[in-house]
């Protein structure tokens, strides 16, 4: 698709000039160089074949992002240079645009390589490093010192990488300012939270505002362990209105016709501005010159529903971690409860309903709903399923148990021992099978510690991790919205929680209610809160003393948990990161 940007003429009438641009929305797996270049060559046979004239890849789509720590190590850096070599000669009649990482002598740069008609034309280092949240780039790169300008067919094109251009007084402002930058191209791997996706697009609309430049936006898409990267690139006037926009969680080339009058009359290039900017002529290519102009179409803008954003980001952090990892297959244990239902669906969504497999293991204290209920979700979203009782199991342990536990009371060490029998059987299934065990735990309960460690907190992916208890109720809502049938049964959504560790047991015995526990960890979590902060929002003294010794007890439990879907802004792994042994009281 093709999509037209005007600027109106400046009062000098000078005449506006037309490129095509295309984005390569490209979902990388990191590390796999020889994945990433086929991909490559074909997004840029295809932008050919759309007579682009740019073609812009993701930030480090060579090497995949992020690499963490494989940065160190020299055969990897060899192999991102190697492979960058390689798609030279693919740069014939078209100029490209590729994030790799450049080694100069002891140094590495997050860069961005510009060839052009079979060469390497120049390079642009990423001048603001992110490093907080879940980024840590100052631990691996150096800061590039002055932005990079480009001259072609009498524009000026600035080259910038992601946090470039969230920075408001950072490289996009002395390429405008000083530089007279016509366009802006960003390349960019920004990962996925709720919210990010109006935040970033409020900014990049400010941006195009403030330089009064054309911005062409290219972001990641895909998973990679805990992130989800959601794509939607796009393209803005100089007004900051959005022209084109790529698509949410899926791979695209997305191409746009941008016509532009250029500032070049209005271009400092005197004093410290040439030494901040570097230009670099790019000749136009020969086979493009006098092609037929194809008539622009807009593509509509596009705006989620809060839940299907949310629920398309677990469906594709969970495909991607299977896929990236050569899991092929899925194994959920069915509780009968809400979040294994809404688990299953995910799963189901991701892999089809052949690769999931699902599996029942009553106690003697399940519920026959429960039973019911999990065959109810099978059927209804066609997946194998399987039953193995383990009360044969828990009468084993008892024996084997029976001296040492001889004058104690039964209580949760009896209940835990069905949680992590269960476990054992999920892993062994994983392990003859080579299905993935998905576990389903959501961010309420591993906030507080109400799970199990090696029994319902076993598996090899978590995709509800992140995900509080009243959102997988909304979610499963949703789900059911969107299929227009109950494919989570209305019973599963309308019954109380509970672990069905013993007679008559819920969650509520042990916990807050949901609403009020997920609006006191958001406070502790998200906001960094203590326990005074949560009083003043209006929790009970009670409540609050108990969401944050909980929460802070616990940290051991997390780290030894499998990673899942980072979907809020503040999720428990890469981006919450709080000593084990510590005395200190929220």
């Amino acid at each position: 698709m093709a999509s037209s940007i005007k600027k109106k003429r400046s009062i000098s009438d000078a005449k506006s000039i037309s490129i095509r641009v295309a984005i390569a929305q490209m979902n990388a797996t990191v590390g796999d160089f020889s994945g990433n270049f086929k991909k490559m060559r074909s997004f840029l046979s295809q932008a050919k074949k759309n007579r682009a004239d740019w073609v812009l890849f993701p930030e480090m789509a060579i090497t995949g992002y992020p690499p963490e720590d494989l940065l160190y190590k020299e055969k990897f850096i060899a192999e991102n240079k190697a492979t960058m070599n390689r798609l030279i000669p693919h740069s014939k009649g078209i100029a490209v645009v590729v994030g790799y990482v450049e080694q100069v002598r002891n140094k590495l740069y997050n860069s961005a390589a510009i060839l052009s008609d079979g060469k390497l034309r120049a390079h642009s280092r990423k001048m603001c490093l992110p490093n907080y949240g879940v980024f840590d780039e100052k631990r691996y790169f150096t800061e590039g010192e002055r932005p990079l300008k480009i001259t072609y067919k009498g524009l000026a094109i600035g080259i910038t990488l992601c946090e470039d251009i969230w920075e408001q007084n950072g490289p996009g402002k002395i390429l405008s300012e000083e530089g007279g930058a016509d366009i802006l191209f960003n390349i960019s791997s920004s990962p996925y939270h709720k919210g990010k996706v109006e935040k970033r697009k409020a900014m990049l609309k400010q941006r195009a505002k403030q330089y009064n430049a054309c911005i062409v936006y290219a972001n990641l898409v895909g998973g990679q362990d805990e992130l989800v990267f959601d794509g939607n690139s796009q393209v803005l006037s100089g007004e900051g209105k959005l022209q084109v926009e790529g698509p949410f969680f899926e791979e695209k080339l997305i191409c746009a016709d941008i016509e532009i009058t250029p500032k070049s009359k209005n271009r400092k290039t005197a004093g410290a501005t040439a030494s901040l900017i570097k230009n670099c002529p790019i000749a136009v290519p020969a086979c493009y010159r006098n092609i037929e102009k194809p008539v622009p179409v807009k593509e509509p803008r596009q705006k989620l529903d809060f839940w299907e954003e949310i629920y398309r980001a677990l469906v594709l952090g969970t495909k991607d971690y299977l896929s990236k990892n050569k899991f092929k297959q899925a194994v959920i244990g069915l509780s009968g409860g809400i979040d294994s239902a809404l688990t299953t669906a995910i799963a189901v969504d991701a892999l089809g309903a052949e690769n999931v497999i699902g599996v029942m293991m009553p106690s003697p204290w399940s519920s026959d709903h429960s039973l019911i209920d999990s065959k109810n979700l099978a059927k209804n979203l066609k997946i194998k399923l399987h039953c193995l009782a383990i009360e044969k199991a828990m009468k084993a342990y008892d024996k084997i148990l029976k001296d040492l536990f001889k004058g104690t009371s039964s209580g949760l060490a009896e209940e835990n021992l069905q949680a992590r029998i269960r476990g054992n059987l999920l892993m062994a299934l994983s392990n003859k099978m080579g299905w993935l065990v998905l576990s389903t735990g959501n961010k309420s309960e591993i906030s507080v510690g109400y799970c199990t460690l090696y029994g319902d907190m076993a598996g090899g992916f978590a995709p509800l991790k992140d995900v509080p208890k009243t959102w997988v109720y909304e979610l499963s809502c949703w789900v059911n919205r969107r299929d227009e049938q109950a494919t989570i049964p209305e019973n599963i959504l309308n019954k109380e929680p509970s672990a069905e560790l013993k007679p008559d047991q819920f969650d509520s015995d042990s916990l807050p209610p949901y609403d009020l526990l997920d609006r006191g960890l958001a406070l502790y979590i998200e906001n960094d809160g203590g326990t005074e902060s949560l009083i003043e929002a209006g929790l009970s003294v009670k409540d609050a003393e108990i969401i944050s010794r909980r929460v802070d007890q616990n940290e051991y439990k997390r780290r030894q948990g499998p990673p899942g879907v980072k979907i809020t802004p503040r999720a428990f792994g890469k981006d919450r990161r709080l000593p084990i042994s510590n005395s200190f009281q929220g």
